[in-house]
């Protein structure tokens, strides 16, 4: 059998399926493919020959490759003659996922324009303020979300024309948006009428910008991250790449993008579409993949989740951490048949190993578990752990994956050595091209190529990757460095506590200390002593909460699953039912 780095060697090399050379982005010379995509248009060229295949199932409609795609280009066409979208505009979308998101995405980058993806669990003044950054010309809005500014659109001097989804008719905000208004609102099906087998011609160039994703805005107004054609691809060949040296590492464990030769392998889809993960990991790369997309009606809702997997044979099931736990925990998930499910994939969770054993418990026959680390600025995955890695070293998130550098650097900048501790950098086609008209910004964030995530970890002398903690999340106590997750970590292990936080409080000596927020089990019971005891018998005094915070409510935390410590720490507040 040979080695992953056996394997790498003889994709990546001369000749390989995957030979990597260099080019110049942005003045900064990076690893690439030699042979790649020149932008997103090529993939529905490539998957309209599928045909009849399903791409994407919603509810009980079913979308074949051949429906969905002349639809998306009849959409792309009708924004052009329509509503005057041309090369660079920027066509904002704020709805849940369904058909109308996705279609709405490859009509815009497929004729050259930018698809700006709102956070659909943004309040009025949030989602205001997303348009006026961004210049959006179109809005494609469902109705729970169009109502949140259908009052507002004075706001928005730049929108010109709103499409509302299937599930809405403009009649009925009519009076609401008043008489300046009125005539720019329309149904999507108008998009909808004229399916075509002809794309746009529009040019458009490796590094036209494609997406423009906000960041979670956890800290100040949100930034616009600018993901561009050539991010996207290098996204795509990355895990193409990942899932092929994988089925070459452990034939038994199959090709995760690849059902055998009668099936179509059927994908899970569950994360938000207007979060890389969902976007650029899981709408662009189930395309070129061929796979087939079971997308959910409405809110994530755990037991409908197992109950879709039982019923349509789900294969694959990518999504952000929290939602994985919540199946998992589910009391009655052991009543449903999840013998499909081969492949689970998550996102940095900090709990990766009790994850792990989650998953085992819940779907038998998975053969592979990876747990990925990457930023909305990284255009998605930037390192990978699965298979035999994944059990070898369950608390990292693996190697970088092809293309992509990783450096580790100190408060002065400087590169540290193997093993310490610093903030992590990333380099390579997958960093973003900056933030959307905000150049002082991307100057601090982007250093010489190098994107500094703001994240805390090492590398290890094999190359793999472990995030500590969050930057600005790191408690400094007494001098000592404290992180986050470590605690946090510990605190999960234990079967009473469904969810842990761990913050730093002002004291007038040490200058900070810890301070735990728990979430309790609901068939448990446990004291704060309990809780400090617990920390105590597994890591060092200096690391025992000082103060412990007992709920039995969810802890707030965004679309990708990452806990609001802003929220925690009354610099916010978020229900629960926004957060998910």
């Amino acid at each position: 059998m040979p080695t992953a780095a056996e394997v790498r060697a003889q994709l990546t090399g001369p000749g390989g399926m995957f030979e990597i050379t260099t080019a110049t982005v942005n003045g900064v010379e990076v690893q690439t493919y030699a042979e790649r995509m020149p932008h997103l248009r090529q993939i529905p060229e490539l998957s309209l020959l599928r045909g009849d295949q399903v791409f994407l199932r919603y509810g009980d409609e079913d979308w074949t490759f051949e429906r969905f795609i002349t639809t998306a280009n009849g959409v792309g066409h009708a924004l052009r003659d329509q509503a005057g979208v041309h090369h660079g505009d920027r066509v904002a979308v704020l709805s849940q996922n369904n058909p109308e998101w996705c279609l709405t995405f490859w009509a815009a980058v497929t004729g050259g324009a930018i698809l700006v993806g709102l956070n659909g669990w943004w309040k009025a003044e949030e989602v205001v303020y997303g348009l006026q950054d961004s210049g959006a010309k179109v809005l494609v809005a469902d109705r729970k979300r169009f109502e949140r500014i259908a009052d507002q659109l004075d706001e928005c001097p730049d929108l010109e024309r709103i499409y509302l989804t299937r599930d809405c008719d403009p009649a009925d905000f009519a009076d609401v948006v008043g008489d300046a208004h009125r005539d720019k609102l329309h149904r999507f099906d108008e998009l909808m009428a004229e399916p075509t087998t002809t794309f746009l011609d529009a040019p458009i160039d490796e590094d036209d910008v494609a997406v423009i994703f906000y960041s979670s805005g956890t800290t100040g107004k949100p930034k616009g991250i600018m993901s561009t054609h050539r991010n996207m691809i290098a996204n795509l060949q990355n895990t193409i790449f990942s899932t092929v040296a994988a089925s070459m590492l452990d034939p038994d464990a199959g090709n995760a993008l690849e059902g055998d030769a009668a099936d179509q392998t059927v994908s899970l889809f569950t994360s938000p579409l207007f979060h890389v993960s969902g976007c650029h990991s899981g709408l662009v790369v189930g395309m070129l993949a061929g796979l087939r997309l079971v997308m959910p009606v409405g809110k994530f809702e755990p037991e409908a989740a197992l109950r879709t997997i039982q019923e349509e044979g789900v294969n694959i099931w990518a999504a952000v951490p929290t939602m994985i736990w919540r199946v998992c925990e589910h009391p009655d998930r052991h009543d449903y048949d999840t013998s499909s499910v081969t492949t689970v994939a998550f996102g940095g969770s900090p709990s990766a190993e009790e994850l792990q054993r989650k998953i085992a418990d819940t779907f038998p026959n998975v053969k592979s578990t990876s747990n990925a680390y990457g930023l909305t600025e990284t255009s998605s995955v930037a390192t990978v752990n699965s298979g035999e890695n994944a059990k070898r070293k369950p608390t990292s998130v693996g190697p970088p994956v092809p293309t992509v550098e990783i450096q580790v650097i100190d408060g002065a900048g400087q590169a540290v050595g193997t093993g310490e501790v610093g903030e992590i950098c990333v380099k390579g086609p997958i960093v973003m091209k900056g933030y959307w008209n905000k150049p002082e910004a991307t100057a601090e964030t982007i250093v010489d190529g190098w994107l500094r995530t703001g994240d805390i970890g090492y590398v290890d002398d094999e190359g793999f990757v472990f995030i500590t903690d969050r930057k600005k999340d790191m408690i400094i106590r007494g001098g000592e460095n404290i992180y986050c997750v470590e605690i946090e970590e510990r605190l999960v292990q234990h079967d009473a506590i469904a969810d842990a936080a761990v913050i730093g409080v002002p004291h007038p000596e040490l200058g900070e200390e810890v301070k735990a927020v728990v979430q309790i089990e609901a068939d448990h019971d446990m004291t704060e002593a309990e809780v400090k005891q617990w920390v105590a018998d597994g890591l060092a005094n200096f690391k025992v909460p000082a103060y412990v915070e007992l709920q039995r409510d969810k802890l707030p935390r965004n679309a990708s699953g990452k806990l609001l410590k802003n929220v925690l720490r009354g610099e916010g507040v978020v229900s629960f039912e926004e957060t998910m």
